[in-house]
Formats: C-alpha cells, structure tokens, sequence
C-alpha cells in the first residue's frame, strides 16, 4: 500500500452543487431558490413560523388544555426502594437527602412515597408526601411514616 493510492470508499464523498453555473447543471436559472419572491433575493430571513403569508398552523390549530399553575409535582419512591436504600446505606431512618443521595431523586424534587411493593424493616420515613398504603405497610413493619411540613 502506498500513500498516494489511498482514496475515500466509493460513495464515502460526493460532489458539491455548484449553484448558479448555467443550465447544464441543473442549477442554474433561478439556483434552486424557486420564482420571484423575498426568498429568492439574499439576505432574506423569515420570522419562525411564518408560511408566505398563509395562515401558519399554530394559528390555525385550536387552543386545548390548561396547565395548573399551583400543581405540585413529586417524584414517587416506592417502600420496597426504601428498604433497598437502607440496607445499602445501613440506617433505620430515611429522609429526602438519604434519597436523594442514592440517586432516587434529585436535588429541588419533592418525595412522595408509594406503597408498592413489601416492607419487613421497621424504619422511620421523612417524606413530602405519603399514600394510604404506604403509611400502613411502614406502620405494619414497625416504622413510622412522618411528613415534612
């Protein structure tokens, strides 16, 4: 092999198109920018959404829905995660940062606990938010279900 037979796989490059070079090359005339218009000339630029002048969808489509701007969003943790993350960090009482410091969660979430799943360590769960479920199996494990004010 020398260097100079090196060259790219076959169909690895292509040709650029020459824009504007007559006719024969398929892009002349007009130079693929279409007929007459702003488009056509330089320099033009067109606001996002806008469609030549015909209705843009956005406008078009309806409005729908509503987005609640009191909603409170929690990331959800089931008991049987908490067990998991005791016995890895080996303590008996769980707060957010325990959480959070397990990865099961991220720093600004708020935690609500889900009753998913089974539970056999008594543990003492600091928590945003918990369901009915998940307060009776931590309590029926010998634990208590406290909720951060």
């Amino acid at each position: 092999m020398k260097l100079e037979t090196l060259a790219p796989a076959k169909g690895a490059t292509k040709a650029r198109k020459r824009i504007g070079r007559g006719e024969g090359s398929g892009h002349g005339g007009t130079s693929t920018r279409g007929m007459n218009g702003a488009g056509q000339r330089s320099g033009y630029s067109h606001k996002i959404g806008f469609e030549g002048g015909q209705m843009p969808i956005q406008r078009r489509m309806p409005k729908f829905g509503f987005k609640n701007p009191t909603r409170v969003e929690y990331k959800a943790v089931n008991v049987a995660t908490l067990e998991v993350i005791a016995g890895r960090l080996g303590v008996t009482e769980l707060g957010p940062n325990e959480i959070k410091a397990a990865g099961f969660a991220s720093k600004n979430d708020l935690i609500k606990v889900l009753g998913n799943g089974e539970i056999k360590v008594a543990l003492t769960v600091n928590a945003d938010a918990f369901s009915k479920s998940a307060i009776e199996k931590i309590e029926a494990a010998g634990g208590k279900a406290n909720t951060i004010e």
